[in-house]
């Protein structure tokens, strides 16, 4: 390795070896800036005389993947990076690591700093390494919270449709609940779907300490799991503490490792730190510390609930059931939860209608959650839809466990429509007198005869449902809306859901789909002259159109001068230039797919250059579009420059394989060329915009 006195290309010894450098780039919404810092670093490297190699981990996996070999001979690793990135296989070696907006904007000084960047050990380095980049701390929980749930949700899809489909078929009625004999093959698929079950916690609670800690923090986080999960049967804890309690030790374990491997220790020791003292001492705080401290508060919550549910009994049935509801749908599984569970089920042979407000409301929660993915699709990722599908399924068979995944993941929005839902279901279970016989939920109850009063066992339960779903949705769109309004996007009294206001547009030359009507209660737009239809482009030599982006970008999606003056004009002008093709089903959602593309981090990558994308069903097939604008329009740009080549890209949602990713990956690489992006500026017309284009390979 080169020190500050001996600089890579030159200094004291004329038969030194060249500096060879790695880096990895990534970011977590999409592949642009991913690519666009690799090619800055290479570009620069290349510049400097230094040899070096960029693993870039996008959407679409990791390319150019860095071997031992490569790691062996490096002097030093540069990671441009807004996730997680292991680094464990760096042991030995300098390691930078940063955001990956500085690859992009400060190359040079990256391999400057990364001579004199610390030795990386042998532990890796999650969050610590996240936050060495700049990055906030609030951003690093949440990477953590998502890296949980992500690896927590098969685990409960699995074991929840297990214990499902055994219910169903292996499982009857009995006044202990519903039971599969023992002897039964139901009885081992039941058991496997709680292995799944028992498991979920731990996995959450010890992936987000990975993502914080790296894997000393994986053992406390899973041990802290275990005691979240069963508290009862661990340490003899009156109730367990729930996904609640899966959060935070976590948390607790992750940001306990990162505090000990910053106390500094004999080199002798140093090796053993990462595989034995820290998970050891880690796993003692952490779980000493949910025993005796997080485990008294969860008991006396216990204790004095029960307490208290028992002394309302004999008070309003609409309000009982409400406060029931509402405890059931708080924590699912957690002391909350539970207290209302046992209190109904303890009431059974003496008040069945206690048992019968919490089973209307126990499967509120997952058939809430599934019903909302369902009535606002956009909403939600592909993984949560399909979390959503198989949720309604558990909640079907009173698994309320089938909500955590989304309340893991956006407790703010749904935790409190849960409760709502939950409420409203158990207020009118109250009232009307519903019953349940057997402690158990959901519908699979009434199916085998549990239920007196089924009719109105069933209007409270989808009550509170579809409660459930609409207020889940619309937090999540308040939280957006008020995003947006932050920055200015759209004006404040326009209700959720409301189609967003237009810019004026006039003329013939106005995008398709606009309605050209004018909003009074925001900064009009400036209003854009009548733009003509693009010229025919003309043949080039061999008598075919050039071949842009796999062809879907055409004679009719270019503009060589938008009208538009800011923004959102502009990706609504990009829209109706894509909606010329007539592979636009929806102008509209086309556009507020874009903003909500904008809203999780700009796609103005620099260099005077933006992206906008989405994904969306409201194109039937890719289409890509381009279009200049002569003064710029400002998009939030890494390196502060307005955005003047802006390409919008959008596909359809069952796009196969990630082709907008493939196509984000071409654009991004090659505009890294100034004298492509010269060419692309000084293009005439149409044709030869096209022309220039088409070197896109």
């Amino acid at each position: 390795m080169t020190s500050p006195a001996d600089p890579p290309n030159g200094g004291g010894n004329s038969e030194q070896k060249p500096v060879k450098l790695l880096a990895v780039t990534a970011c977590p919404t999409g592949i642009a800036h991913t690519y666009m810092a690799a090619e800055k670093l290479t570009r620069t490297a290349q510049a400097l005389g230094i040899d070096m190699k960029v693993e870039t981990q996008g959407s679409i996996g990791a390319e150019n993947v860095l071997s031992d070999n490569d790691v062996k001979e490096a002097d030093g690793i540069i990671i441009a990076a807004d996730k997680d990135v292991d680094r464990s296989r760096f042991a030995g070696k300098r390691v930078l690591s940063v955001g990956v907006s500085e690859g992009i904007t400060n190359p040079e000084g990256l391999i400057e700093r990364v001579r004199t960047a610390p030795v990386q050990g042998a532990g890796g380095g999650g969050a610590e390494a996240a936050s060495s980049g700049g990055g906030k701390e609030r951003s690093a929980a949440y990477k953590a919270l998502m890296n949980g749930v992500s690896f927590m949700i098969p685990f409960v899809v699995v074991g929840g449709l297990l214990i499902a489909i055994s219910l169903a078929i292996g499982g009857h009625s009995t006044p202990d609940g519903i039971v599969i004999p023992k002897d039964s093959f139901w009885f081992d698929v039941n058991a496997l779907g709680s292995l799944g079950f028992k498991l979920m916690l731990p996995i959450f609670s010890g992936y987000i300490a990975y993502a914080l800690g790296d894997r000393p923090a994986l053992v406390p986080g899973m041990i802290g799991g275990f005691l979240a999960y069963d508290g009862v049967g661990i340490y003899g804890a009156d109730a367990n503490a729930g996904f609640l309690g899966a959060i935070a030790t976590g948390f607790l374990a992750g940001y306990l490792v990162l505090g000990i491997r910053k106390i500094k220790v004999p080199k002798m020791v140093q090796p053993i730190m990462p595989i034995i003292v820290v998970p050891i001492v880690s796993t003692l705080a952490v779980g000493l510390f949910f025993i005796y401290v997080i485990g008294t508060p969860i008991s006396w919550v216990f204790t004095h609930l029960t307490s208290w549910l028992n002394g309302m009994t004999g008070t309003s049935a609409i309000l009982l059931g409400a406060i029931i509801g509402l405890m059931i749908a708080f924590d699912m599984g957690g002391p909350v939860n539970k207290t209302a569970f046992l209190v109904g089920s303890g009431l059974i042979s003496t008040n069945p209608a206690v048992m019968g407000m919490a089973a209307a409301a126990i499967s509120v929660m997952p058939l809430g959650q599934g019903l909302a993915t369902v009535l606002r699709r956009k909403l939600y990722t592909q993984q949560e839809r399909d979390t959503g599908i198989a949720a309604m399924f558990m909640g079907f068979f009173g698994i309320s466990e089938g909500a955590i995944p989304f309340a893991a993941a956006r407790p703010a929005q749904v935790i409190p429509a849960n409760m709502l839902g939950g409420a409203v279901a158990g207020a009118i279970a109250g009232m009307a007198g519903v019953e349940d016989k057997v402690p158990h939920g959901g519908p699979i109850v009434a199916l085998f005869t549990a239920i007196s009063g089924v009719a109105m066992f069933f209007v409270a339960m989808a009550a509170g449902v579809i409660v459930t779903a609409l207020a889940t949705n619309a937090l999540i769109e308040l939280k957006l809306r008020r995003q947006e309004r932050q920055e200015g996007a759209v004006p404040a009294g326009v209700p959720i859901g409301a189609p967003r206001p237009e810019p004026v547009l006039v003329g013939a030359g106005a995008p398709v789909g606009t309605t050209g009507s004018v909003d009074v209660r925001k900064k009009p737009a400036p209003v854009p002259a009548p733009v003509p239809a693009p010229a025919p482009v003309s043949v080039p030599p061999g008598g075919r159109d050039p071949e842009v982006l796999s062809g879907y970008l055409t004679e009719q999606t270019v503009r060589v001068q938008l009208a538009a003056g800011d923004k959102e004009a502009a990706i609504r002008e990009m829209a109706g230039l894509l909606a010329s093709t007539g592979k636009v089903a929806d102008v509209e959602e086309l556009v507020r797919t874009a903003l909500r593309r904008e809203e999780q981090g700009t796609t103005g990558l620099g260099e005077e250059i933006a992206i906008p994308h989405a994904k969306t069903d409201a194109v039937t097939s890719p289409v890509v579009g381009f279009a200049r604008s002569a003064e710029g329009i400002e998009w939030g740009s890494l390196d502060g420059t307005r955005a003047r080549l802006i390409f919008m890209i959008s596909v359809p949602e069952a796009a196969a394989g990630d082709e907008h990713l493939r196509i984000l990956a071409m654009l991004s690489r090659k505009l890294m060329d100034t004298g492509f992006r010269e060419r692309l500026k000084d293009a005439a017309d149409d044709a030869a915009i096209l022309a220039v284009l088409g070197e896109i390979r």
